[in-house]
């Protein structure tokens, strides 16, 4: 039996934002490892690994969120794919830039990126506790 769906235009969306964010986060990774120990000092170095650390794992868990929504559809999914991604960029954006840039006023954007990802998380939860049924593709 060969049967066929279209995915979303919003799921497809947030498949390929998380695999930029996958791929930019092992790039970034390579680049911790290899380029940053010729000018950067160890504390430099565990922000930039932190922030790599915080993008792969919120890219996967991202991609989680987006195959859960092809079965579980509501505003509260909505909303968490979109407070992952802004959370990525404002936790391990802010601290890239910082690391990279120096300007230390970009470490209150850090805190803010944090806050996103807990939303996002317990928005996945409140969208599981709140949803009893799921769409099964024919």
């Amino acid at each position: 039996m060969n049967t066929h769906f279209t995915i979303p235009n919003s799921t497809r969306l947030f498949l390929i934002i998380a695999s930029f964010l996958g791929a930019t986060g092992v790039a970034l990774g390579a680049y911790a490892s290899h380029g940053l120990s010729g000018w950067a000092n160890s504390q430099q170095i565990a922000y930039f690994q932190l922030a790599v650390n915080y993008q792969l794992v919120h890219a996967i868990t991202l991609l989680v969120v987006v195959v859960l929504s092809l079965f579980i559809n509501n505003r509260f999914l909505l909303m968490s794919k979109i407070a992952f991604v802004l959370g990525i960029c404002f936790f391990s954006g802010s601290l890239y830039l910082y690391v990279l840039s120096g300007t230390k006023i970009l470490a209150v954007i850090t805190p803010i990126g944090g806050l996103l990802l807990i939303i996002a998380w317990l928005l996945v939860l409140l969208s599981v506790c709140t949803n009893k049924t799921v769409k099964i593709v024919d």
